[in-house]
């Protein structure tokens, strides 16, 4: 009897701040976007923005969508050139966004996450610096995008396996 009070109660709760079981338009636009591209093969442990956040850059990439990729940087950046950037990773990725990627995430997520992603069809590597949103923010995570420079852009430091998993998604910086 009193799980039908507290469920009464959460619907009413809901219905004043106008929830609905019907999907917006961000979860419809990625459940297409989902189903549009090769799936993401994970390694390591993402939280649930950062797995969101590495998906929708390979996504864009892979679209050759400049603009959307710059909207992921990371606002307040000094050195930050995110249209450049994403130029560059669109040219030097774009091909290898389109084929299977396995995206590594390196240790806890709860503030900022390194990613490397693995373009397996082209051979190349991406490594990646996440961080969440810090309040106020339009959206949960964001991408470091201060790579105007097309050499640090495909750079690789020696540091990063060449495969995925090699070092049990741990780093060592």
């Amino acid at each position: 009897m009193a799980a039908g009070p507290r469920r009464h109660r959460a619907r009413h709760r809901c219905a004043e701040r106008a929830c609905s079981d019907r999907p917006g338009e961000e979860e419809i636009r990625y459940a297409e976007d989902y189903g549009g591209h090769a799936p993401l093969a994970v390694v390591g442990y993402p939280s649930v923005g950062s797995l969101r956040m590495a998906q929708e850059i390979v996504w864009r990439t892979a679209d050759g969508d400049t603009e959307a990729l710059a909207s992921f940087a990371a606002p307040g950046v000094v050195n930050s050139a995110p249209a450049k950037t994403a130029e560059n990773w669109i040219a030097a990725f774009g091909k290898g966004a389109r084929g299977q990627v396995t995206a590594e995430f390196y240790d806890e997520a709860s503030k900022r996450q390194m990613v490397v992603l693995y373009f397996h069809d082209t051979g190349q590597i991406k490594e990646l610096s996440l961080r969440s949103g810090m309040g106020g923010e339009d959206r949960d995570w964001y991408v470091y995008m201060d790579q105007p420079d097309m050499a640090d852009a495909t750079a690789v430091r020696p540091s990063i396996p060449k495969t995925p998993g090699a070092r049990g998604s741990k780093s060592t910086s």
